[in-house]
Protein backbone atom coordinates (compact mmCIF):
# COMPACT_ATOMS: atom_id res chain seq x y z
CA UNK A 1 0.00 0.00 0.00
CA UNK A 2 0.93 3.46 -1.28
CA UNK A 3 -0.13 7.19 -0.94
CA UNK A 4 1.39 8.57 -4.28
CA UNK A 5 3.46 11.16 -2.46
CA UNK A 6 6.45 10.93 -3.89
CA UNK A 7 9.52 10.26 -1.21
CA UNK A 8 12.88 10.23 -3.77
CA UNK A 9 13.15 10.61 -7.75
CA UNK A 10 15.89 7.78 -7.80
CA UNK A 11 17.98 7.03 -11.32
CA UNK A 12 17.86 3.83 -12.82
CA UNK A 13 21.70 2.86 -13.56
CA UNK A 14 21.16 -0.46 -15.25
CA UNK A 15 18.32 -2.36 -16.65
CA UNK A 16 18.92 -6.13 -17.84
CA UNK A 17 16.79 -8.76 -18.88
CA UNK A 18 16.95 -12.59 -18.56
CA UNK A 19 13.82 -14.54 -19.83
CA UNK A 20 10.61 -13.50 -18.61
CA UNK A 21 12.83 -11.44 -15.71
CA UNK A 22 13.71 -7.97 -15.90
CA UNK A 23 15.87 -6.69 -13.25
CA UNK A 24 16.64 -2.64 -12.62
CA UNK A 25 19.40 -0.96 -10.92
CA UNK A 26 18.09 2.04 -9.03
CA UNK A 27 19.89 4.63 -6.94
CA UNK A 28 18.23 5.60 -4.34
CA UNK A 29 19.99 7.36 -1.62
CA UNK A 30 17.10 8.59 0.64
CA UNK A 31 15.08 5.51 0.18
CA UNK A 32 17.93 2.66 0.41
CA UNK A 33 18.48 3.09 3.87
CA UNK A 34 15.04 1.53 5.13
CA UNK A 35 14.79 -0.92 2.43
CA UNK A 36 15.51 -4.59 2.66
CA UNK A 37 15.20 -7.95 0.89
CA UNK A 38 11.49 -8.63 0.37
CA UNK A 39 10.39 -5.04 0.78
CA UNK A 40 8.19 -3.20 -1.85
CA UNK A 41 8.86 0.03 -3.62
CA UNK A 42 6.90 1.99 -5.97
CA UNK A 43 8.78 2.35 -9.03
CA UNK A 44 6.66 5.36 -11.27
CA UNK A 45 3.78 3.64 -9.71
CA UNK A 46 5.06 0.04 -9.79
CA UNK A 47 4.76 -1.80 -6.65
CA UNK A 48 8.17 -3.86 -7.32
CA UNK A 49 9.83 -6.45 -5.15
CA UNK A 50 13.42 -5.22 -4.11
CA UNK A 51 16.15 -8.24 -4.34
CA UNK A 52 19.25 -6.74 -3.16
CA UNK A 53 20.40 -3.58 -1.47
CA UNK A 54 24.11 -2.28 -1.94
CA UNK A 55 24.72 1.40 -0.20
CA UNK A 56 22.41 3.53 -1.87
CA UNK A 57 21.88 1.03 -4.67
CA UNK A 58 18.48 -1.04 -4.83
CA UNK A 59 18.03 -4.14 -6.98
CA UNK A 60 14.42 -5.23 -8.19
CA UNK A 61 12.60 -7.21 -10.34
CA UNK A 62 9.55 -7.10 -12.72
CA UNK A 63 7.60 -9.67 -14.33
CA UNK A 64 6.63 -9.60 -18.23
CA UNK A 65 3.42 -9.02 -17.69
CA UNK A 66 4.62 -5.65 -15.20
CA UNK A 67 6.70 -4.96 -18.69
CA UNK A 68 3.41 -5.71 -20.96
CA UNK A 69 0.70 -3.16 -18.92
CA UNK A 70 3.22 -0.70 -17.91
CA UNK A 71 6.05 2.08 -19.17
CA UNK A 72 9.06 0.20 -17.84
CA UNK A 73 9.92 -1.63 -21.51
CA UNK A 74 10.42 1.88 -22.50
CA UNK A 75 13.10 2.66 -19.34
CA UNK A 76 16.78 3.07 -19.97
CA UNK A 77 19.90 3.57 -18.37
CA UNK A 78 19.57 7.72 -16.92
CA UNK A 79 15.90 7.71 -16.46
CA UNK A 80 14.72 9.29 -13.37
CA UNK A 81 11.81 7.69 -11.64
CA UNK A 82 9.41 8.21 -8.80
CA UNK A 83 10.24 6.38 -5.77
CA UNK A 84 8.32 5.86 -2.48
CA UNK A 85 8.54 2.98 0.38
CA UNK A 86 5.38 1.20 1.21
CA UNK A 87 3.08 2.33 4.03
CA UNK A 88 3.76 1.35 7.21
CA UNK A 89 1.28 1.19 10.55
CA UNK A 90 1.15 4.29 11.59
CA UNK A 91 2.53 6.54 8.82
CA UNK A 92 0.16 9.50 7.75
CA UNK A 93 -2.17 9.08 4.62
CA UNK A 94 -1.48 12.27 3.05
CA UNK A 95 -2.38 11.83 -0.60
CA UNK A 96 -4.86 8.07 -1.34
CA UNK A 97 -4.71 4.50 -0.99
CA UNK A 98 -2.12 3.64 -4.21
CA UNK A 99 -1.79 -0.19 -4.69
CA UNK A 100 1.34 0.09 -7.04
CA UNK A 101 -0.67 -2.29 -9.27
CA UNK A 102 -1.15 -0.22 -12.66
CA UNK A 103 -4.29 -0.12 -14.99
CA UNK A 104 -2.72 0.16 -17.81
CA UNK A 105 -1.02 3.29 -19.56
CA UNK A 106 -1.77 6.89 -21.27
CA UNK A 107 -0.42 9.19 -23.77
CA UNK A 108 0.25 13.04 -22.84
CA UNK A 109 -1.74 15.38 -25.07
CA UNK A 110 -0.77 18.82 -23.56
CA UNK A 111 1.45 20.71 -20.78
CA UNK A 112 0.05 24.06 -20.70
CA UNK A 113 1.11 26.85 -18.62
CA UNK A 114 -2.43 27.92 -16.44
CA UNK A 115 -2.59 30.79 -13.88
CA UNK A 116 -0.92 29.73 -10.78
CA UNK A 117 -0.21 26.12 -12.15
CA UNK A 118 0.32 24.12 -15.23
CA UNK A 119 -2.24 21.63 -16.72
CA UNK A 120 -1.24 18.00 -18.18
CA UNK A 121 -3.67 16.52 -20.68
CA UNK A 122 -3.36 13.00 -20.65
CA UNK A 123 -5.94 10.32 -23.10
CA UNK A 124 -6.81 7.30 -21.99
CA UNK A 125 -8.33 4.03 -23.89
CA UNK A 126 -11.88 3.54 -23.54
CA UNK A 127 -11.89 1.22 -20.96
CA UNK A 128 -9.55 3.10 -18.51
CA UNK A 129 -11.55 6.53 -19.25
CA UNK A 130 -14.37 4.71 -18.16
CA UNK A 131 -12.81 4.91 -14.33
CA UNK A 132 -12.46 8.36 -14.16
CA UNK A 133 -14.65 10.59 -11.73
CA UNK A 134 -14.85 14.13 -11.51
CA UNK A 135 -12.74 15.56 -8.33
CA UNK A 136 -11.77 12.29 -7.60
CA UNK A 137 -8.11 11.08 -7.45
CA UNK A 138 -5.58 9.30 -9.70
CA UNK A 139 -2.21 8.20 -9.74
CA UNK A 140 0.12 9.50 -12.45
CA UNK A 141 3.44 7.53 -12.46
CA UNK A 142 2.65 7.25 -8.95
CA UNK A 143 2.16 10.69 -8.09
CA UNK A 144 -1.47 11.16 -5.89
CA UNK A 145 -3.64 13.82 -8.05
CA UNK A 146 -6.68 15.37 -8.08
CA UNK A 147 -8.45 14.95 -11.62
CA UNK A 148 -10.17 18.31 -12.76
CA UNK A 149 -13.96 18.20 -12.99
CA UNK A 150 -14.54 17.38 -16.53
CA UNK A 151 -13.16 13.85 -17.66
CA UNK A 152 -14.02 12.69 -20.74
CA UNK A 153 -14.05 9.30 -22.73
CA UNK A 154 -10.89 10.79 -24.48
CA UNK A 155 -9.00 11.40 -21.04
CA UNK A 156 -8.69 13.78 -18.28
CA UNK A 157 -6.19 16.73 -17.22
CA UNK A 158 -5.10 16.99 -13.81
CA UNK A 159 -3.28 20.54 -12.46
CA UNK A 160 0.13 20.69 -10.88
CA UNK A 161 1.12 23.20 -8.60
CA UNK A 162 4.69 24.20 -8.13
CA UNK A 163 5.41 22.26 -5.31
CA UNK A 164 4.43 19.18 -7.59
CA UNK A 165 6.36 20.56 -10.38
CA UNK A 166 9.48 20.39 -7.54
CA UNK A 167 9.38 17.32 -5.89
CA UNK A 168 8.12 15.17 -9.22
CA UNK A 169 9.44 14.49 -12.41
CA UNK A 170 5.95 15.20 -13.97
CA UNK A 171 7.01 18.70 -15.73
CA UNK A 172 9.46 17.75 -17.78
CA UNK A 173 6.58 15.69 -19.81
CA UNK A 174 6.06 16.51 -23.40
CA UNK A 175 3.19 15.13 -26.22
CA UNK A 176 3.59 12.01 -26.86
CA UNK A 177 5.31 10.82 -23.78
CA UNK A 178 4.04 7.53 -21.91
CA UNK A 179 3.07 7.71 -18.44
CA UNK A 180 1.83 4.62 -15.79
CA UNK A 181 -2.04 5.52 -14.32
CA UNK A 182 -3.69 3.91 -11.48
CA UNK A 183 -7.50 4.29 -11.31
CA UNK A 184 -8.51 5.12 -7.63
CA UNK A 185 -9.42 2.40 -5.96
CA UNK A 186 -11.72 3.11 -3.85
CA UNK A 187 -14.11 4.93 -6.12
CA UNK A 188 -13.80 2.31 -8.61
CA UNK A 189 -15.28 -0.39 -5.71
CA UNK A 190 -17.77 2.01 -4.66
CA UNK A 191 -19.01 2.36 -9.00
CA UNK A 192 -18.97 -1.57 -9.12
CA UNK A 193 -21.03 -1.68 -6.10
CA UNK A 194 -23.30 0.50 -6.95
CA UNK A 195 -23.79 -1.17 -10.51
CA UNK A 196 -23.91 -4.72 -9.20
CA UNK A 197 -26.82 -3.53 -7.14
CA UNK A 198 -28.45 -1.58 -10.16
CA UNK A 199 -28.38 -5.54 -12.23
CA UNK A 200 -30.08 -6.79 -9.47
CA UNK A 201 -26.94 -8.98 -7.17
CA UNK A 202 -28.55 -11.73 -4.95
CA UNK A 203 -26.59 -9.96 -2.33
CA UNK A 204 -26.35 -6.48 -2.21
CA UNK A 205 -24.35 -4.74 0.35
CA UNK A 206 -26.97 -4.07 3.18
CA UNK A 207 -25.47 -0.53 4.18
CA UNK A 208 -25.05 0.70 0.66
CA UNK A 209 -21.40 2.10 0.00
CA UNK A 210 -21.82 4.88 -3.20
CA UNK A 211 -19.56 6.95 -4.81
CA UNK A 212 -20.74 10.22 -2.92
CA UNK A 213 -20.33 8.18 0.20
CA UNK A 214 -16.21 8.08 0.02
CA UNK A 215 -15.74 11.46 -1.63
CA UNK A 216 -18.00 12.81 1.23
CA UNK A 217 -15.89 11.50 3.67
CA UNK A 218 -12.30 13.11 1.78
CA UNK A 219 -11.47 9.77 0.14
CA UNK A 220 -10.16 9.92 -3.18
CA UNK A 221 -9.10 13.39 -3.10
CA UNK A 222 -5.41 13.64 -4.73
CA UNK A 223 -2.33 15.38 -3.20
CA UNK A 224 0.19 17.08 -4.53
CA UNK A 225 3.02 15.00 -4.26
Amino acid sequence: MFTGLVREIGTLRAVTRRGGVTRLAVAAPVCAPRLAPGDSLAVNGICLTVTARRGPLVTLEAVAETRRVTTLAEWRAGRRLHLEPALRAGEGLDGHFVLGHVDGTGRVTAHERRPGAWRLSIALPVALARGLVPKGAIAVDGVSLTLDDRPSAAGFTVSLVPRTLAATCLGALRPGDAVNIELDALARAAARAGAAGADGAPEPPRAGLTLADLLSRGFGRGGDA
